[in-house]
């Protein structure tokens, strides 16, 4: 089963997938995507391993998302990737596309176009249990920047490709999950 987990920041998305996954009665692997960079984001990594239980494998991929699922997966095992937001945004600024959008010329990234393409195509084909958090953050205005935009715009479309790909789709607002699909 594929499970898409939505939500705003601090919506609870993470909290109900690691509830999931511990559910599953499968052996489970988080999947994270997040570079420290700072020391805030340090902080965030840090409350995510401490909640975790100790059980649990742990893998860290920013940019090859679908080349370690494919490594990861196994019908035994659960696979909680934390979160396709951080990747995408990753994917942006490590190819081309963030660049492209400063400049306000076309978006042609190899980078971006395969590793979304290369999720999206692997997704249907996994074994086991895979449960994606990923935020919702179309809801607001429509940022001034052009890079905030471009990222908005792809983050909504990531967020509908892989939701048609999967069996079970839930929003989390204020901690309370609505199963959408």
């Amino acid at each position: 089963m594929k499970e898409l987990i939505l939500g705003g920041a601090r919506s609870g998305k993470s909290l109900l997938a690691e509830k999931r996954a511990a559910e599953s009665g499968l052996r489970v692997v988080y999947l994270a995507t997040a570079e420290a960079r700072d020391g805030e984001m340090s902080r965030r990594i840090a409350h995510h391993r401490e909640r975790r239980p100790v059980d649990w494998g742990c893998a860290e991929e920013t940019l090859q998302l679908a080349a370690k699922l494919r490594e990861l997966a196994a019908p035994d095992t659960c696979i909680l990737v934390d979160c396709l937001t951080l990747w995408l945004s990753n994917l942006l600024f490590a190819g081309k596309a963030a660049s492209q959008a400063e400049a306000g010329i076309a978006i042609d990234c190899p980078l971006f176009a395969g590793e979304t393409g290369a999720l999206l195509d692997l997704l249907p084909q996994l074994p086991g249990r895979i449960i994606l958090v990923s935020n919702e953050v179309g809801w607001g205005i429509v940022p001034m920047h052009p890079v905030s935009r471009l990222f908005a715009d792809e983050q909504g479309r990531l967020n509908q490709r892989v939701a048609a790909a999967c069996d079970q789709v839930t929003l989390v607002a204020a901690g309370l999950p609505l199963r959408l699909k």
